[in-house]
């Protein structure tokens, strides 16, 4: 019986294999319709904090946001006023967010790029160009974006301590795998390739990336033996992205795409199945090994 392909040739495969068929199941897409790269920026930002839940749930909300944002986000954003918009979002709701955290975080968007310009000189100003992941840059990242004046949106008292809004803005030090930014990151850090945007070519790179990582990527690191963690967070996302490591140390967050959509667009569930049996990780895969 020949030998299966090695790990490193098998994910290189999952790579080449990626197509627009798992891109349009993504929220990743909602930035692929703005050719201006401001406005994908920013597209990028409010896909990312919003991409919990079910995608077909994730997208109908990105569909809502989108069709008042209009063909430019970055001059939308930068004409925003919470005031005049105080009704206009009544009718929001993404799971555990309303149309005040809706409203807010365009708000904070027009604070980002009115004091930095852009998102990335935001968020780079927080950042440290030597050290060894984004772990720092998101700390200080959110910490931030929490401490802008939130006034406008919410009142004399500000951003609530226990609102909603904070949920968008996690960050690793209070133990959250931050999911959702690790993913803005990979968008906006990794070349452009058909996928991902490039967008940022400063200070944060591909080697810094962290995978987010959400219930296919938990369940795929276990079943790769990345991690042994039962529970997501921080830690597993940077074992996880250790273990990736090895297969592409300048890039480790250069599979995410393709194993996230194992699960997403190809129906891997973690367990000995039919899906199995077209499953390129299948030769690597503790389910199927021991199934």
């Amino acid at each position: 019986m020949p030998r299966p392909p090695s790990l490193k040739t098998t994910l290189e495969a999952l790579y080449a294999g990626r197509s627009q068929r798992h891109l349009a199941n993504d929220p990743l897409s909602f930035c692929h319709r703005y050719p201006d790269p401001a406005d994908r920026e920013v597209a990028a930002l409010i896909a990312a904090v919003f991409a919990y839940g079910n995608v077909r749930v994730i997208k109908g909300s990105l569909e809502r946001i989108a069709a008042t944002l209009g063909p430019s986000p970055a001059r939308f954003i930068d004409r925003f006023d919470p005031g005049a918009a105080q009704t206009a979002y009544a009718d929001f709701r993404h799971r555990f967010n309303d149309g005040r955290d809706l409203r807010a975080l365009f708000w904070a968007i027009r604070l980002i790029r009115e004091e930095a310009g852009t998102i990335e000189a935001f968020f780079t100003r927080r950042h440290d160009p030597a050290a060894a992941t984004v772990e720092q840059g998101l700390n200080g990242f959110c910490a931030a974006v929490l401490d802008l004046d939130y006034r406008p949106v919410y009142g004399p008292g500000g951003l609530p301590r226990d609102g909603s809004f904070r949920f968008l803005f996690p960050a690793p030090a209070g133990g959250s795998a931050c999911k959702r930014l690790c993913m803005f990151l990979r968008w906006l850090v990794r070349p452009a390739d058909g996928i991902d945007l490039g967008l940022w070519r400063t200070t944060v790179t591909p080697r810094q990336l962290v995978i987010p990582v959400d219930r296919h990527i938990e369940r795929i690191g276990r079943l790769l033996g990345f991690t042994a963690r039962r529970t997501p967070g921080w830690q597993m996302a940077l074992e996880i992205t250790a273990g990736l490591r090895r297969y592409a140390p300048a890039d480790p967050v250069r599979y995410d795409f393709s194993i996230c959509h194992l699960g997403i667009s190809e129906g891997c569930a973690g367990r000995h199945g039919t899906a199995c049996l077209h499953c390129p990780l299948a030769a690597h895969c503790q389910a199927c090994l021991h199934g």
